[in-house]
């Protein structure tokens, strides 16, 4: 199969509504990352994703819609849902509802909740209205690899595999969604992204979050969102979270380098704006400013693409305090680094050969 990438226009969004009408793969912008669409009332359709990214079929998918008015038949609203609706969409908020038996057992992996969002970038709003219809779609990525924040970061992933790229540019937040259950009682964020949990609380009241957001899911834990329970975001090197003051991870990260580099391995840091300089000999690459995390969270999948280029064995990271948007920060790159982390103490003890 030949993969076309095309600007967003007139003739292309026709050209990708009839492909997804017809059961087909489209990879499209939105506001957070590209997305990998498909029909979501078509279930050989959405299978065709499952394969095309290599993703396990027990991790749900969120649907995408532009109007509420596409929601009728396809999920019950609970009156919670109204407020995050108003105050959120279109936008970076997917929700979690009940749902019909309209939506095929492959969207949700049999749960009885479907997650749904209305994005608001331009080209996907286009897309959506154009083929209007309900379009399932992750991340337009192989699964595990860092989500795609560009139209050549999808191609990279998806050269082969599907028909169609629609390019509408860098994506502005750059980390997925922040993903809500309210079906529950006390809503619950099960993935933190661009709207914070202050942003929620601020329409809802009282939010929680998943206790899985800064570690593994357990054993019999159910993934009740995309992104919970494996190994995702992640560059082919492994990923050491380095932990402790400002100063005690300083000093560590050039040991942790220097130690790679003598066992013969590529390595790298990933550091705050603010480091550069002080870990220069540390072959570094900049986070964004520590003062900003919005920066941080639109630089991160393009900096973990960057690793898979230089081929980096080991990579040491600087971590931000998981508030805000720093919160969705730590959750993505938790999960690229399989929750590896080292005291910036114990960096002199060995565990840079983990």
């Amino acid at each position: 199969m030949n993969t076309r990438v095309c600007p967003a226009s007139a003739d292309s969004l026709s050209l990708a509504a009839r492909l997804l009408a017809d059961g087909a793969l489209v990879a499209f912008p939105t506001e957070t990352v590209y997305g990998l669409g498909a029909n979501a009332l078509d279930a050989d359709a959405v299978l065709s994703i499952f394969a095309a990214k290599g993703r396990p079929a027990d991790n749900p998918l969120i649907v995408h819609i532009h109007d509420t008015a596409q929601l009728e038949g396809l999920c019950e609203i609970p009156p919670m849902a109204r407020p995050l609706m108003d105050a959120f969409w279109p936008g970076p908020l997917t929700i979690l509802m009940p749902r019909t038996p309209r939506i095929p057992d492959c969207v949700t992996a049999s749960l009885p909740t479907v997650a749904v969002r209305m994005p608001s970038h331009p080209v996907a709003r286009d897309l959506l209205k154009a083929c209007n219809l309900p379009i399932a779609a992750p991340s337009a990525n192989r699964s595990g690899k860092p989500s795609p924040t560009t139209a050549q970061h999808v191609l990279e992933d998806m050269q082969g595999r599907i028909p169609l790229i629609l390019d509408g540019g860098p994506c502005e937040v750059g980390l997925e969604s922040t993903v809500i259950d309210i079906c529950h009682g006390t809503p619950v964020i099960l993935r933190p992204g661009g709207i914070t949990k202050a942003q929620l609380e601020s329409v809802l009241g009282t939010v929680d979050l998943a206790p899985s957001i800064l570690r593994p899911l357990g054993k019999n834990e159910v993934a009740l969102s995309p992104g919970m329970r494996y190994r995702h975001y992640a560059p082919e090197g492994a990923i050491t979270l380095v932990t402790g003051s400002e100063e005690e991870v300083l000093q560590a990260l050039p040991r942790l380098y220097r130690q790679a580099v003598a066992d013969g391995k590529t390595a790298c840091v990933l550091c705050f704006h603010e480091h550069m300089e002080a870990l220069r000999a540390c072959h570094p690459h900049d986070l964004g400013s520590r003062l900003a995390p919005q920066e941080t969270a639109h630089r991160l999948f393009d900096v973990l693409r960057e690793l898979d280029a230089e081929h980096m064995d080991c990579i040491y990271s600087e971590v931000l305090p998981p508030e805000g948007v720093g919160l969705a920060v730590m959750n993505r790159l938790g999960r690229a680094a399989a929750f590896h982390t080292l005291a910036a103490k114990d960096a002199g003890k060995g565990a840079d050969k983990a």
